[in-house]
């Protein structure tokens, strides 16, 4: 049984929880549920998918690498979910110990993880033979750690020691634009030769790929970090880029082959454009455009993101794996169907309607989005648990006839 596997099932069915209380307390259905926005992101980031990847990296780089299967590292994963467990814990209750300790926590098991990858390389005669994706889950979990000093020090104050002019947002860029935007990438050139069959339109374009979104996220977190133009500027034009020209590797490959266009696939496809909303409007918040609401952008704008993107983009990964690990003997798929896909970005669609909405119109906006995202999670989470299920009375059938 595999623990990671397990705490992604958990943190992904309390999502739902999170995301149908938002939901309600905009609503005015339940109006006595206070909010915890941060706490929400938390469970998709920090729990669903950093449980994944964490699982994954180790796994994919030795097999590229045609190394031995990598072992479970017991101390990163406990580092991991007890630094998890203490920060869900301390931010709704803005208590600094849990905090400080689970930030700590984290940290170490992403040193550990880095330690880990970075001594994963092919010997012998395959000295030749190194994992092409190994770059990117160790600058990716690099510019993790810088995320979570910034993100632990936003409860500390150590944005003026650090001179850091917007920390939040330095927080929230190591750790998407830095992290999941590197991390996804990874997971995509490694992966998608598997899932659509085929290979990638332009192979040898992944190290300029690597490098154009390694130093455009370095643009997008000191740039807020210095409140220098210069530096954010060139920084989001090499992200998009270099996002573009992933994209473009993947979707060639697909045109005209409606078959290859599952519902899985889309998801993995589709998620990209709620990168593009914030950048879209981005220019129009820094110029201050008379009748563009930047505070509300910019408080709401990381929401999107989150379910628009990175849940979405576990919608189709997730799935796959547990169905890989607890249904070996059938053929694995991707995660995701017509109902979660229209109604996750039915929810994007409402909350950036919602920021722009005025009066009572905004509160039924906001929280219809937030409802629509629980409702796109419903069938990914059911799919989770029959995939579980059913792997756990196999074994135990299995273990019967054993017997």
């Amino acid at each position: 049984m595999n623990p990671y596997l397990l705490m992604v099932v958990l943190y992904l069915s309390v999502a739902v929880l999170g995301a149908l209380e938002s939901s309600f307390s905009s609503l005015q259905i339940l109006p006595w549920f206070n909010g915890m926005k941060w706490l929400r992101i938390h469970l998709i980031t920090l729990g669903a998918l950093t449980e994944t990847i964490f699982w994954l990296m180790p796994l994919l780089v030795a097999q590229r690498a045609k190394l031995p299967h990598p072992k479970l590292r017991w101390d990163i994963w406990l580092s991991l979910n007890g630094g998890i467990l203490l920060l869900l814990v301390g931010i709704p209750l803005v208590d600094f110990v849990p905090i400080f300790a689970g930030g700590t926590l984290v940290f170490v098991a992403a040193v550990l993880l880095i330690g880990q990858l970075w001594g994963m390389k092919a010997v012998g005669k395959d000295t030749a033979v190194s994992s092409p994706t190994r770059k990117f889950y160790i600058a990716g979990l690099s510019y993790f750690l810088l995320g979570i000093i910034v993100g632990t020090g936003l409860w500390f104050g150590w944005a003026e020691p650090l001179h850091i002019a917007t920390p939040l947002e330095v927080h929230i860029h190591a750790n998407n634009w830095g992290l999941l935007s590197l991390v996804f990438a990874g997971l995509l050139i490694d992966l998608y030769p598997i899932w659509a069959k085929r290979p990638l339109a332009n192979p040898q374009s992944i190290n300029t790929i690597f490098w154009m979104m390694t130093a455009g996220a370095f643009g997008l977190i000191f740039g807020p970090w210095f409140a220098a133009t210069w530096l954010l500027v060139p920084g989001l034009l090499l992200h998009l880029g270099a996002t573009g020209w992933l994209l473009y590797n993947i979707i060639k490959p697909l045109r005209g082959d409606r078959a290859a266009w599952t519902p899985g696939m889309l998801h993995l496809v589709t998620s990209y454009f709620w990168i593009l909303a914030p950048v879209l409007v981005a220019p129009l918040v820094l110029l201050q455009v008379p009748g563009i609401p930047g505070h509300s952008i910019e408080a709401n704008a990381p929401q999107a993101l989150i379910y628009g993107w990175v849940l979405q983009f576990g919608y189709a990964l997730i799935p796959y794996f547990v169905r890989r690990v607890f249904l070996p003997q059938e053929a694995p798929k991707l995660g995701g169907s017509r109902f979660s896909l229209v109604t996750v970005h039915l929810g994007g669609i409402s909350l950036w309607a919602s920021i722009f909405a005025e009066g009572s119109l905004r509160g039924i906006l906001h929280g219809s989005a937030y409802l629509l995202w629980a409702l796109s999670l419903l069938p990914i989470v059911y799919e989770l648990w029959q995939i579980v299920r059913s792997g756990m009375e196999r074994a135990e059938v299995e273990l019967a006839t054993a017997d």
